[in-house]
């Protein structure tokens, strides 16, 4: 299954690029802390979903469309943290794709 054409794969990519923006106007003492751990948690989504379709059963593509849904639960609540901490004004859009994305991954798991 080729992961570049699936609409999960895609919209993980849109989710991480707009982490990569969102992250860039936090505080310089988060480059190490949150904003280096909501980027690798993001980047995670969408590099679980290609290995998993380049691996040859099922049941591999499940363990990570799993692995991916835990990222996605980390990169949630890294998201609320930065709102709590006042580095976001809002987190509703954020959260509207990542709800997305977790009922794409859910579908995707076999």
């Amino acid at each position: 299954m080729d992961h570049k054409t699936l609409t999960t794969w895609t919209t993980a990519m849109e989710l991480t690029r707009s982490i990569y923006s969102i992250t860039q106007t936090f505080p310089k003492q988060e480059q190490y802390g949150i904003t280096r751990q909501a980027r690798r948690a993001a980047v995670y989504v969408p590099s679980n979903i290609a290995e998993g379709c380049a691996r040859k059963s099922d049941k591999e593509l499940s363990h990570f469309i799993h692995i991916a849904l835990g990222s996605l639960a980390e990169l949630e609540t890294l998201i609320l943290i930065s709102y709590d901490l006042g580095y976001i004004e809002q987190t509703t859009p954020t959260e509207l794709k990542i709800t997305r994305l977790r009922k794409l991954l859910l579908g995707l798991r076999k």
